[in-house]
């Protein structure tokens, strides 16, 4: 279907949603390197007034990627909830934009969540301001929950990184320490292995296992293995809580991962047969961002922010625990700069949201680009307000393994502490027990707590 929209005497064509999709997205480096972007501010907001004035009913019947060879469109289109649809089913993404800001409260959000496609939620995100991506976001309420429950009002959790360039466990049980001291880790322990083998997987997960079933600590532990070294540990008898895999808004980006949507149904199988949980059954642990289909030539065409919202509806399908975007780390190909790593990082937490995910976001940026701390800084605070549902915590924020900078034990206090926002409310009762605040170290360090980080390593 060919779109246009006449501005300042020129007429605009595009000739299909994909371009229009394209042509109206804020400006970033990865879609001027895959050839989408638009040619001229003029053009971009000619494709912003065109995709404002488009019905949302018209999104969906125009798959940006066909149905007929993309498995993640088919879960899309199959999986529409018509039903929930139907309080917004008569809006244009510019109506839609002003139900989200005006009447749009915290129910009426989780109501229409089965209803809106992931096209629709990028499509509103890309008519948005910064504020509006905030002020929505904050409304949206989602909870998730395994050994302690992620996103209830007030609160904000911190993933505890403690990688190692050698899967060094002492190394590895020293950071683990020094989180845990400063309130993080309960959005999970989790440890990207520098190789990725199952007996290292193994032996990663008996250690973080040790130190939170001796401590007592009401987490989760993740080894950010591949899908299928992680189904290999739990055939072996592995402590697996959560199952990771990343994952991307194309079936052909999932395969450059080693994945199906077949697999992802086993893994989650495999994780609930453990019982492990005590307060939920959410097992999974996704990661995204946005660049990934388009570095894999698997984009089809179709701008980066979209392809990254599709993911969402992958992630969605398999209730997981977390899941977060990596949005500054594929590197300045695809956001050259701060201001680019902002406003996607406030696009991906809106657009997860809004389709019901406990989202995330990894505050990074590569060495590379065009960013620095402050960045991250302004991103943090920034989704802070937006309600995210936690952030990373690695000592110093920088991932000596996977050579980024992201943000530190200390950033998630100060988040936290500005914003009057909590730890999940199992792992701060934990911390008191511990005599710990999780704002400073404490002059004693608790035995328990010590005494465990000592025996496992």
């Amino acid at each position: 279907m060919t779109h246009q929209y006449t501005l300042g005497g020129t007429k605009f064509r595009f000739p299909d949603l994909r371009t229009l999709l394209a042509r109206a997205t804020p400006a970033r480096s990865g879609d001027v390197l895959a050839g989408l972007a638009a040619a001229s501010a003029t053009e971009r907001v000619a494709a912003q007034l065109a995709l404002a004035d488009l019905p949302l009913a018209d999104i969906l019947a125009e798959p940006v990627v066909p149905y007929e060879t993309d498995d993640v469109t088919r879960l899309i289109v199959d999986g529409h909830d018509r039903a929930a649809f139907a309080p917004v089913s008569h809006l244009t993404v510019g109506g839609f934009r002003d139900w989200l800001l005006g009447e749009a409260d915290a129910a009426a959000l989780a109501g229409i969540r089965w209803g809106i496609t992931p096209e629709m939620a990028a499509a509103v995100s890309k008519i948005m301001r910064l504020q509006d991506l905030i002020a929505v976001a904050a409304k949206c309420r989602v909870t998730t929950a395994f050994r302690n429950t992620i996103g209830l009002p007030g609160r904000l959790s911190v993933r505890l990184q403690p990688n190692h360039p050698t899967d060094d466990l002492r190394g590895i049980a020293a950071s683990t320490l020094d989180g845990l001291l400063l309130g993080a880790g309960d959005a999970c322990i989790g440890v990207n292995p520098a190789t990725d083998s199952v007996p290292g997987t193994i032996a990663l997960l008996h250690m973080l296992d040790e130190v939170r079933a001796r401590s007592e600590a009401p987490t989760q532990t993740c080894v950010l293995a591949h899908v299928t070294t992680t189904l290999r540990a739990i055939e072996r008898g592995a402590p697996v809580d959560l199952l990771f895999q990343s994952i991307g808004g194309t079936e052909a980006t999932n395969r450059s991962f080693g994945v199906t949507l077949g697999l992802l149904a086993e893994a989650r199988d495999a994780a609930l047969s453990l019982h492990r949980g005590t307060v939920g059954r959410n097992v999974m642990y996704f990661e995204t961002g946005q660049g990934s289909a388009l570095s894999a030539g698997a984009h089809h065409g179709v701008d980066q922010q979209t392809i990254e919202a599709r993911a969402y509806a992958v992630a969605r399908t398999f209730e997981p625990l977390l899941v977060n975007s990596v949005v500054g780390f594929i590197g300045p190909e695809y956001l050259y700069d701060g201001k680019q790593i902002t406003r996607a990082g406030l696009e991906d937490h809106f657009c997860a949201k809004l389709l019901g995910l406990p989202m995330g976001v990894d505050v990074c940026y590569t060495n590379h680009a065009e960013a620095d701390q402050d960045d991250m800084d302004a991103l943090l605070t920034l989704l802070g307000v937006a309600g995210v549902s936690y952030v990373m915590g690695v000592p110093g924020a920088d991932d000596v393994m996977l050579s980024y900078q992201s943000t530190s034990f200390h950033d998630g206090l100060y988040v936290r502490g500005v914003l009057g926002k909590r730890p999940a409310p199992e792992f701060e009762a934990w911390l008191e027990r511990m005599g710990l605040d999780g704002t400073t170290l404490p002059a004693r360090l608790p035995p328990q707590l010590t005494q465990a980080v000592a025996s496992a390593a």
